[in-house]
């Protein structure tokens, strides 16, 4: 069964029982679940469908990613997978019988319905249910207790993590800090204060501020600065001629973009490839999404605090072209004619509402190579990535580790016209230390 049948799989064989009870009476299957019918994955691709059903940016997607994994992960190894747990095991109740799939559902599940609220996932608990436990079961039947337990741990442990700060941003008039592009209000402010999964803070593994620069009016005078902006004034641009941007790269600008409402986003995206990378790969794909939904959760934070909370909040490069306020440099010239390559389902350029440095894509990306070379102890890992950007239909691009893939994600951003080249430079450092943390201190 292939990756998009898990969802489409029959769900007849059993009604859905009320998650978080203790089920006794279930009808035994006629056979058992078929090779491929990975629990894990299935709901990997239910978290992805709620990724496009939602408007939520990839921070909140990302941290809703890492709860669904780790709570699956918990259960895992609460009933034998090996491993250390990420909160805590979940003990057995006597005379009951546990069967870690159905528990790993329920798990899911619950968290699911709990960081989408507005979404309903009946359906796909009831299609994950359509192989139930063989075997005869305990004197009082069968239990979810541990998957709902260890659901119950992460909900209690992210009830107060900061995320539901909506403190407005106070935007700056004031050449080289972000102001609004047209395409909304500034776009989680706060995330860097967010408790983070796995780091101590959002700012353990902040970069220096944008080309190592102590102050915005030191940076805006450089020659460094200068030439960051006129490369993306020249490979960026809407208008671009073939001479500057070629058709390999505007076509690998859109295939990573994933930025507008309706695609998976980029944590989304970056989850379907662990699922290509797994496929063909055969690994423990509960401890490996739930290290790269964790190191991604905490990319999401550390971004945000490199983009909000240090003395640089980063103009896009539309306000630093476009724009007739000026820098104070002679080899920037304005041009309010410019814009970007980036481009909605409508026609209209624009930039995602959030501050340049560091590039959140960049980060997203340097966390999940960190985390796939150090699972499988290769960088030297071949795969054929996919995504679902509507400017790039079907398109599909071959990578031969997993350091390039992230490396040309960071750089699309440069040819989509949104950030700088040292926005995805510091964004995949970044990524990558944040993948070490993650990788070697926890779900060892």
């Amino acid at each position: 069964m292939n990756r998009r049948g898990l969802l489409r799989v029959a769900t007849a064989v059993i009604a859905a029982a009320g998650v978080g009870a203790t089920i006794a009476g279930v009808p035994q299957p006629a056979a058992a679940a078929p090779n491929g019918f990975d629990h894990v994955v299935y709901w990997n691709d239910v978290l992805l469908d709620a990724f496009r059903a939602s408007n939520e940016p990839p921070t909140v997607l990302s941290r809703a990613g890492a709860m669904m994994h780790l709570a699956m992960y918990d259960t895992a190894v609460s009933l034998g997978t090996s491993g250390a747990p990420y909160i805590a095991k979940i003990n057995k109740i006597p005379n009951y019988s546990y069967d870690r799939d159905w528990n790993m559902d329920v798990a899911a599940v619950r968290v699911l319905r709990a960081v989408f609220p507005s979404q309903n996932f009946d359906t796909a608990f009831t299609g994950s249910r359509a192989y139930p436990p063989i075997g005869v079961p305990g004197p009082e039947g069968w239990s979810t207790s541990i998957g709902d337990g260890a659901a119950q741990n992460i909900l209690n442990a992210r009830a107060n993590d900061g995320s539901g700060n909506n403190t407005p941003y106070a935007v700056s008039n004031t050449a080289g800090q972000w102001r609004p592009t047209g395409s909304g209000a500034a776009v989680g402010p706060n995330w860097g204060s967010v408790k983070p999964f796995a780091l101590t803070s959002g700012s353990q593994f902040r970069p220096a501020l944008p080309g190592g620069f102590a102050t915005v009016t030191a940076m805006l005078s450089s020659t460094a600065y200068a030439n960051q902006v006129n490369e993306v004034r020249r490979l960026g641009s809407a208008t671009a001629a073939p001479a500057d941007r070629t058709a390999d790269q505007t076509q690998l600008a859109f295939f990573w973009a994933n930025d507008l409402n309706g695609t998976y986003k980029p944590p989304g995206q970056l989850f379907e490839h662990t699922q290509i990378v797994a496929a063909q790969q055969p690994t423990d794909t509960v401890r490996l999404f739930a290290l790269v939904a964790m190191a991604m959760a905490d990319a999401g934070i550390a971004a945000w605090d490199a983009k909000y909370n240090t003395g640089i909040d980063l103009w896009r490069p539309e306000s630093a072209i476009a724009e007739p306020q000026s820098d104070g440099n002679s080899a920037t010239i304005p041009d309010a004619s410019w814009r970007p390559l980036s481009v909605d389902r409508n026609g209209n350029r624009f930039s995602p509402p959030f501050p340049a440095y560091v590039s959140g894509h960049a980060t997203f990306a340097g966390a999940w190579a960190g985390v796939m070379k150090r699972h499988y102890g290769t960088d030297a890992v071949s795969f054929v990535a996919t995504t679902e950007d509507p400017m790039a239909p079907g398109v599909t691009r071959a990578f031969s580790s997993f350091s390039a893939a992230a490396t040309e994600n960071a750089r699309s951003r440069v040819y989509l016209g949104v950030h700088y080249q040292w926005d995805a430079d510091a964004g995949l450092s970044t990524g990558d230390a944040v993948a070490n943390r993650v990788f070697s201190t926890y779900l060892r």
